[in-house]
């Protein structure tokens, strides 16, 4: 989501009306999001025993524009194969 709002908002903040802060502040902020989510990423790998294959396919997919949405899917059927 960080993304896009980075993309959708702040980049035509910059480009088309000339506020770069809007990208600065955006910026910095889906980049600490980022972080949480590669340490929130590690300690369920830990926590839960998920396979590394998962954990990859994850981070991946968090590079990956848009993917995240698809693979909420998935993480709910794991969840439901888990309980």
């Amino acid at each position: 989501m960080s993304y896009l709002l980075l993309l959708g908002i702040a980049m035509p903040l910059k480009y088309l009306w000339g506020m770069p802060l809007a990208v600065k502040i955006i910026g910095s902020l889906h980049g600490l999001l980022f972080v949480v989510f590669c340490i929130t990423l590690v300690r369920a790998w830990q926590m839960a025993g998920w396979p590394f294959a998962r954990v990859v396919m994850l981070f991946i997919a968090s590079l990956i524009p848009l993917l995240p949405f698809w693979l909420d899917r998935q993480l709910q059927r794991w969840q439901e194969a888990a309980a």
